[in-house]
């Protein structure tokens, strides 16, 4: 096969040709070319949630998960009490950072295949008025499950209590307008719906709380408010940026602005999205999750019931016909994932469908049906 393999992951995605030729320039990371590619990068990602005068952008060397870590730590003071509405593996991920960096954490638990409860975080903060953040995965991709952003935040902001996001897989595909929702906090990356690669994340921190942050945070790296002091002062990042990675997300941002923006990749995604669940439902194979809660991101597909199916055969399998699976992240049952994002499309998404059952014909397999 003469193309890169498709990438049917959570991230790293698939990029285009143009995001990839876009990191064949060296930066030097102090120069005013780069320093106004970074500028021009964070005016971009505020326009796309409406939130250029209520929150500041700040970036981060690293992956999303060193984003959210740097977004507890600064935004939550070090005798705060940290909320973490739980429903898969990625919010599990926000309790350990948090307590790690010794926040109190509690945990408001919910079924891996069900949306985190409005009402249920109602009453839980009427009980313990000690909260003073709540962390929301808005699409938790550990099972696909997309959380209710607007209703949690409407009952933060009744609370007064402060909201930090994990929008990383959600963020450039589904709606986000920070005029209509009170968010503290909201993080991304930019390998993930923006279609850049990895090595850099982001965090929105609304304007008004920006000066409480001051001194909060135990880690020098992972400082967000004197990462925002820095830049804004000086135009340039505090320690080392990964310059390639900033160059290829700007390519990427202009390629997202061309398609149509958020509208154009959610429609885009959800073309792929019913293309996967049509195609993979004739091969048998039946999604986990029920359609109303399943965002447009990636799906878990429970495993065929047949003795053959073996997770490492078939991915193996698939990868041989150029496509890159995702093993479940579910505890009780298995499963596999299969993205939906990325610099693909439904052609791409029906070649995957093929190769799955390619897959199955190798494994002896006549149909993905899982046990009952």
């Amino acid at each position: 096969m003469d193309r890169d393999k498709i990438l049917l992951t959570p991230g790293p995605l698939t990029t285009t040709l143009r995001t990839k030729l876009a990191m064949l320039r060296d930066w030097g990371s102090w120069d005013s070319d780069f320093n106004e590619v970074t500028a021009r990068v964070r005016r971009s990602l505020l326009q796309i949630i409406h939130g250029q005068d209520t929150h500041v952008v700040v970036p981060l060397q690293g992956s999303g998960t060193f984003s959210v870590e740097a977004a507890v730590a600064t935004l939550v003071p070090r005798d705060g009490h940290v909320l973490v509405l739980d429903n898969g593996a990625y919010c599990k991920r926000a309790v350990r950072l948090t307590s790690l960096m010794g926040r109190r954490c509690s945990v408001l638990a919910f079924d891996e295949a069900a949306a985190v409860s409005p009402s249920l975080l109602q009453d839980k903060l009427t009980a313990d008025a000690s909260i003073t953040h709540v962390v929301l995965i808005h699409c938790e991709t550990g099972a696909g499950v997309l959380n209710p952003l607007q209703e949690v935040a409407d009952v933060c902001e009744r609370h007064g209590k402060g909201l930090i996001v994990d929008a990383m897989s959600s963020f450039g595909a589904l709606p986000i307008d920070v005029r209509r929702m009170r968010i503290d906090a909201l993080v991304a990356a930019s390998g993930k719906c923006l279609e850049g690669v990895p090595g850099m994340g982001f965090v929105f921190v609304r304007k008004e709380v920006l000066p409480q942050c001051a001194g909060n945070s135990q880690s020098l790296a992972m400082d967000l408010h004197d990462q925002y002091v820095y830049m804004e002062k000086t135009g340039q990042w505090r320690f080392t940026p990964p310059t390639h990675v900033v160059v290829a997300l700007a390519e990427a941002i202009a390629q997202f602005e061309e398609e149509g923006g958020q509208p154009a990749r959610l429609a885009r995604y959800s073309a792929n999205y019913q293309t996967l669940i049509g195609g993979m439902s004739r091969l048998g194979f039946a999604p986990f999750l029920d359609a109303a809660i399943q965002a447009p991101i990636i799906v878990t597909f429970h495993a065929p019931a047949n003795p053959r199916y073996d997770f490492k055969t078939f991915y193996a399998a698939a990868r041989q016909r150029g496509f890159l699976l995702y093993p479940g992240k579910l505890t009780q049952l298995e499963t596999f994932r299969v993205g939906c994002i990325g610099a693909i499309g439904p052609t791409e998404m029906e070649q995957a469908v093929h190769a799955v059952s390619l897959a199955l014909q190798d494994m002896g397999i006549a149909s993905g049906v899982p046990a009952r």
